[in-house]
């Protein structure tokens, strides 16, 4: 198995420093490289690339924000764990929606990095129990304003294949993994992914898995 590389961004150093000496007890991440402002993040991955990029969002000359929306023009984009002192779910949902992959807030770094790494380095997402928490009650609070017969309604429109795909999805598999598993292309299985977000009305595979739970799916 090959290394995951990781650069880290803050504008504080201990933190930098927490954080690597976190990673570095593991035998299979190394980090290549850190920020202390936005545009060295941006400079350093016009020039040099890691698999992952732990990113804060308060940072001078650029926000974290700018720094996602510049890279998500890369040809050859980090997966990006953005790390705040900020859990606001509004923030969660604006940095999903520009390319994030997982979000962890900062009094739980220690806990959870490691993890996190890890899940956005195998294509899949990542947010703490908390987030998570936020995220759906968010979700719920929005879908009570529709009919509350489409819950029902959208279940019963799903395909068999769907179903699974579906299940697989807030079990966080990767569409590899998802691939592998029903015995279908990768294309294929992100069609499904598609068209189930689609049905049910939410914009990322996190809405997908907290209605898969509402749901009872799974």
């Amino acid at each position: 198995m090959e290394n995951i590389t990781v650069h880290i961004a803050d504008d504080h150093q201990i933190l930098i420093d927490g954080v690597k000496a976190v990673l570095n007890l593991e035998s299979n991440i190394d980090v290549v490289g850190y920020s202390l402002n936005g545009q060295q993040v941006v400079d350093w991955f016009d020039n040099d690339e890691a698999q992952v990029l732990i990113l804060d969002i308060n940072m001078p000359e650029l926000d974290g924000i700018e720094v996602l929306k510049r890279l998500g023009k890369l040809k050859k984009k980090p997966e990006v764990i953005v790390l705040s002192s900020y859990d606001d779910i509004k923030l969660v949902k604006e940095v999903l929606q520009i390319g994030a992959k997982g979000f962890v807030p900062k009094k739980s770094a220690g806990e959870h990095i490691v993890e996190a790494v890890k899940k956005v380095a195998n294509g899949q997402q990542y947010f703490t129990d908390d987030v998570k928490e936020k995220m759906m009650q968010t979700l719920l609070v929005g879908q009570t304003k529709e009919e509350t017969s489409q819950d029902g309604v959208l279940i019963s429109s799903l395909t068999k294949r769907e179903v699974q795909v579906l299940k697989f999805v807030a079990q966080q598999y990767s569409t590899r993994e998802i691939a592998e598993e029903l015995h279908i292309s990768e294309s294929t299985v992100e069609t499904h992914r598609k068209n189930l977000m689609k049905k049910v009305k939410v914009k990322n595979s996190v809405g997908l898995a907290i209605f898969a739970l509402k749901n009872e799916v799974i």
